[in-house]
Order: structure tokens, then C-alpha cells, then sequence
């Protein structure tokens, strides 16, 4: 089985987590201090070489000023439209 940072809707997901950080006006470092974190964990989860979990996304959306709801609703979206689905490993 292939480890879900692998999977294409991961890459979906963290494209437009990254994107939405740029919208925002936002870089790596600034949303790291926001968090408290070092600003390799937003580049490590940027990159995929780290997964976030749900409360971390929810942070982070915060941050950006997105909504947790219309963001999913984007991602749902785009996998349609990629004909891939979300359950599928």
C-alpha cells in the first residue's frame, strides 16, 4: 500500500495549501512563528515530507484567513475533477 504523503490526493491537497499561503500574502517563516513552530515544519508539510493532521490544518486555515469548510469543498473539487477519490488507496 503507498504511504498516503504519496497518494494523489495528498499532492492535491498540499498544492493548494501552499497556494493558499501565497494568496494570503504569507510566507513559511511568518506562519511558522504563528504557530510556534520552526519554519521547516511549514516546509516539510509544504514539500510533503510531513503530514498534517486535522487540527494543524485547522490552525493553519487560520492563519490564513480561509475557510476550513470552503477549502474542503475546493479539494473535493479538484479531485473530481481529476477523477480520483478520496477513499481510494
Amino acid at each position: 500500500m503507498a504511504n498516503s504523503l504519496h497518494r494523489p490526493q495528498y499532492e492535491v491537497f498540499r498544492k493548494m495549501m501552499v497556494k493558499a499561503r501565497e494568496t494570503a500574502g504569507l510566507t513559511q517563516v511568518q506562519i511558522a512563528d504563528a504557530l510556534g513552530r520552526p519554519q521547516s515544519f511549514v516546509s516539510k508539510y509544504e514539500r510533503g515530507d510531513r503530514r498534517l493532521d486535522f487540527t494543524e490544518f485547522v490552525e493553519i486555515t487560520a492563519i490564513l484567513g480561509i475557510d476550513v469548510a470552503a477549502f474542503i469543498t475546493a479539494y473535493q473539487d479538484s479531485i473530481n475533477d481529476l477523477n480520483l477519490r478520496p477513499w481510494v488507496r
